[in-house]
């Protein structure tokens, strides 16, 4: 999905946040060139604006929303940047230029890459033991499965170990109709951020409609690591790790939910 997405560009033009803010890992970060952060309101929905102009995206497209809640989570991004500007700190805005860039052009391709996470669900391979991971998974993903048969009708097949579970083609449809069914870009790009931080689509679907909270879903999505880690503890670098995926995951479920 990074090919349509985030297409290889000159270094000059970077087409959208994901490519100027790992650009911009491999530089000097750019100093806060503003004082004022504010929202206000414009064609089209809510504008972010420095110091009284309005911002845009890198496809030089007006960084809004059409939800005020919304446009007011990338403002306190850019409100809570220090001396210098962190793209790799700005979840929310990377999420918005790519869906207000992006995401329209492709959107059949996003739907279609979010959807086949449910060919091979996280929450279909099972571990066989020990018993504790096993009631773990049991009571974090049952439910999951339990709210696609009720509000889809659809019944997931599961595997033990790494035995490859074929699920039927009814399920696999429902899934991507359950996606497609999200018409605002910013938040198709939102909800693809949380189905490829949580290697699932069940997971985030969940979520999407309600029977979970964002907490719960990355709860969820990080069952077997976190059991590990109190197996056999958790290392620096593991725990910056995860404290940075938990980070951009409540973001984009933030935005999401906001529009």
């Amino acid at each position: 999905m990074r090919d349509v997405l985030y297409p290889d560009l000159p270094p000059h033009e970077p087409k959208d946040a994901y490519v100027a803010s790992r650009a911009t890992m491999q530089k000097a970060l750019p100093k806060r060139f503003y004082k004022a952060v504010g929202v206000e309101e414009g064609e089209g929905g809510f504008l972010v604006t420095l110091d009284g102009k309005r911002a845009h995206t890198p496809g030089r497209n007006p960084l809004g929303l059409p939800v005020r809640a919304a446009a007011e989570i990338l403002a306190a991004e850019w409100g809570a940047q220090d001396t210098h500007i962190n793209p790799s700190t700005m979840h929310a805005t990377r999420i918005a230029n790519i869906g207000i860039d992006r995401v329209g052009a492709v959107r059949d391709e996003v739907i279609d890459d979010m959807a086949k996470y449910a060919g091979t669900d996280l929450v279909c391979y099972r571990a066989e033991g020990p018993e504790g991971l096993v009631a773990c998974e049991n009571a974090a993903w049952d439910p999951v499965l339990a709210h696609m048969r009720v509000r889809y009708g659809v019944n997931f097949l599961l595997s033990a170990g790494i035995t490859h579970a074929r699920q039927e083609p009814a399920a696999l449809v429902a899934v991507r109709a359950a996606f497609a069914r999200v018409e605002n870009p910013v938040a198709l790009a939102a909800l693809h951020t949380l189905v490829t931080i949580a290697g699932s689509a069940l997971i985030p679907l969940a979520f999407a409609d309600g029977a979970m909270d964002a907490e719960a879903a990355f709860a969820a999505a990080t069952v077997d690591e976190d059991w590990n880690a109190r197996l056999w503890g958790e290392d620096a670098e593991a725990q910056d790790r995860r404290q940075r995926r938990h980070a951009e995951f409540m973001t984009a479920a933030a935005l999401f939910r906001a529009l």
